[in-house]
Order: structure tokens, then C-alpha cells, then sequence
């Protein structure tokens, strides 16, 4: 009877040490892992979501104009002042199109 009450105390007391570990993963996802898996999926909705014509900056900084979308092998003819060039299209990091659209006003 006496190892029962011994067992039920560290059966409860384990739980209560960990309980900081449990308290620092669940912080952990809502302030790491959500936020990051939101803007994956924001930028997934916007790699799918490009068109011809618009004004795009690449990640690696080259500004230039949608000309042509492959989907079959999932890239992009960009249009610079040198002239087209071909990336993927996850390279594509930001459109400028409703950038200056909504400056100008």
C-alpha cells in the first residue's frame, strides 16, 4: 500500500516537471511553426497566382515583365531591359504592379 501512494506522488510529480517543456512547445508552435506555415502558404497562393503582364521583382533582384508561363515544367520568361530571361517561378519574390498602382493614388 505504501509503494501505491509512492507511485501516484511521482506519477504526478513527473507530469508537473514536465509541464515547462510541454508549456515551450506549444509557444514554440504558435509563435514559430503557424506563422511560417501561413506564409508558405500565402506564397504558394502567389507563385500559382502570376499572370502575363504584370511587373515582377525576382529573388535574386532582376526587375522585369511577365511574357510567358510554362506550367509544365513550372517557369517564367521575364522581360528586362537586356531581354527575356527564363526562372522558375518560385523565384519570383514580389509583384510591383499593385505596388505603384496603389502609390499613385
Amino acid at each position: 500500500m505504501l509503494a501505491n501512494v509512492f507511485f501516484l506522488q511521482t506519477g504526478s510529480n513527473s507530469i508537473m516537471n514536465m509541464l515547462p517543456f510541454i508549456l515551450m512547445i506549444v509557444v514554440l508552435y504558435f509563435f514559430m511553426i503557424r506563422p511560417q506555415m501561413a506564409r508558405q502558404k500565402k506564397e504558394k497562393k502567389f507563385h500559382s497566382s502570376v499572370k502575363k503582364g504584370i511587373k515582377v521583382v525576382t529573388s535574386s533582384g532582376i526587375h522585369g515583365k511577365i511574357v510567358d508561363i510554362n506550367d509544365n515544367d513550372n517557369t517564367v520568361s521575364i522581360e528586362t531591359s537586356a531581354g527575356k530571361i527564363k526562372f522558375e517561378r518560385s523565384a519570383i519574390s514580389m509583384e510591383l504592379t499593385q505596388k505603384h498602382d496603389t502609390a499613385s493614388k
